[in-house]
């Protein structure tokens, strides 16, 4: 995978080559390049913004820096892939939508910065993320958590290509308790289920623990998950034993 970021201040994707990113990198997995665009600015001060026509407070991006930083690229790699705006108003960003990023060879990101852009940038974008109902300073935090989310899902980036598949959100369900050495620790013991090799009651309870943790913390997630039917008796004896009834 590529993917090429746009943003005022590039020292602070230095995040990016560490842990699990950095090995993906190193591995030639995904290939992450950034790029100032303030470069690409015409005026002799360098200023990427302006004040916006009809007055108001802040500054806004303009276009032409950000057009010209992603000419340069798509003339440079041949693509952009989809163009992803990190905005306020965009579609809150989720486990399927990095499902969905993960399966591109190409993605851009468009950080921006001050009080917001100049609207015909969003002509060349493809996608407007949001990671949730608040304000950041700029879009370099949020695209590196887009990013982080989207290349731990790429094969071969995990040690376990089942990692991703279990965690929260993968499945639409919270992912089970887990444990491991010592098996009891200051009073507390492991689940007598996890150390009986017995494979089919293990699943069994992972599933039903799954189930438990998401009714009680995130019980939103199961309004449009679609139980099977032993999901079905299983988040019924969850309730019983919750007194839910």
């Amino acid at each position: 995978m590529k993917i090429n970021i746009l943003s005022l201040f590039p020292e602070m994707f230095g995040p990016l080559q560490q842990s699990i990113l950095g090995k993906a990198s190193e591995k030639n997995i995904v290939d992450i390049n950034v790029t100032d665009f303030r470069d690409f600015t015409t005026n002799k001060q360098h200023h990427v913004d302006d004040t916006p026509y009809g007055g108001g407070a802040g500054m806004l991006l303009q276009a032409q820096p950000i057009f010209d930083a992603l000419d340069h690229i798509e003339s440079e790699n041949g693509s952009l892939g989809r163009v992803i705006l990190l905005d306020p108003a965009g579609r809150k960003f989720d486990q399927k939508v990095a499902e969905e990023f993960s399966k591109e060879d190409n993605l851009t990101f468009i950080c921006g910065h001050y009080e917001g852009y100049d609207e015909r940038i969003r002509a060349r974008v493809t996608d407007e993320i949001s990671l949730g109902d608040f304000v950041l300073t700029g879009g370099e935090l949020g695209a590196m958590v887009v990013i982080d989310a989207t290349v731990r899902l790429l094969p071969e980036v995990l040690g376990n290509n089942e990692s991703a598949v279990g965690d929260s959100f993968s499945t639409g369900l919270l992912e089970y308790p887990q444990y491991t050495r010592p098996a009891s620790f200051r009073g507390m013991d492991v689940p007598e289920v996890l150390t009986s090799g017995n494979h089919q009651k293990i699943a069994e309870w992972r599933k039903k623990e799954s189930l438990r943790r998401t009714l009680l913390r995130r019980p939103d997630l199961l309004e449009n998950y679609e139980l099977d039917d032993e999901e079905k008796r299983l988040l019924l004896e969850v309730k019983e034993e919750e007194n839910l009834f």
